[in-house]
């Protein structure tokens, strides 16, 4: 949407801002997914190694998960740029709390342990929002 392609660089800001370093970034093949995130990468200092995973389009929270449970372990901190409703769905899952993923929201979630445990309440939701109507907060 327009309005994603106006936020998009706020995301991209608050990434280089908050994030210290980005190991993978994870997109969907959707135009509209790859052109987010072109705009978002172009405020880091450096841009992460991107993969386009066909898997996303249109993906359930279960679809996403086994995306998730298919990273690398050598893989500390991944950027997932997808679709709702399975994203939103996704950061509930993980984090067993609701996890409102408007357009260009961003949620930073906290994992323990390795990505092939990831399931249902598995991770802690550190940060969330949208950028630049409100910097994303802690829950």
């Amino acid at each position: 949407t327009k309005r994603g392609l106006r936020q998009a660089p706020h995301a991209g800001r608050w990434l280089a801002h908050s994030i210290d370093s980005i190991d993978l970034v994870v997109v969907s093949p959707a135009n509209r997914a790859r052109s987010t995130w072109e705009l978002a990468s172009a405020e880091l200092d450096t841009t992460p190694p991107t993969r386009i995973d066909e898997r996303t389009y249109a993906a359930s929270a279960s679809q996403l998960l086994d995306i998730v449970r298919d990273l690398p372990d050598d893989v500390d901190t991944v950027v997932l740029v997808g679709h709702n409703p399975g994203i939103e769905d996704l950061a509930s899952l993980l984090t067993g709390q609701s996890v409102p993923m408007p357009t260009s929201a961003l949620a930073v979630i906290g994992l323990v342990g390795s990505w092939s445990t990831a399931g249902e309440s598995s991770a802690v939701l550190r940060a969330s929002g949208r950028p630049p109507a409100g910097r994303p907060s802690a829950p």
